[in-house]
C-alpha cells in the first residue's frame, strides 16, 4: 500500500522568477529589455516575500 499523498502547501514561499540568460537580450537598447522585465519581476517577487514572511514569521 502506498504512503497517503501530503496536501499541497495552501501558502507556499513565493520562488524567484529565473534570471534571463546574457544571451536573451539583443543589445540594442530596446525600451523593455529582457533585464528590465526581469528587474520588475524580481521587485514583485521581493513584495510577495516580504508579504509571504509576514504570513509565517518562524520561516525566518
Amino acid at each position: 500500500m502506498a504512503a497517503p499523498i501530503p496536501p499541497a502547501d495552501p501558502d507556499p514561499r513565493p520562488e524567484p522568477p529565473p534570471a534571463p540568460d546574457p544571451v536573451d537580450c539583443c543589445g540594442s537598447g530596446c525600451t523593455r529589455c529582457v533585464f528590465d522585465l526581469h528587474d520588475e519581476a524580481m521587485a514583485r517577487y521581493e513584495a510577495a516575500l516580504a508579504a509571504w514572511r509576514g504570513r509565517h514569521p518562524e520561516a525566518w
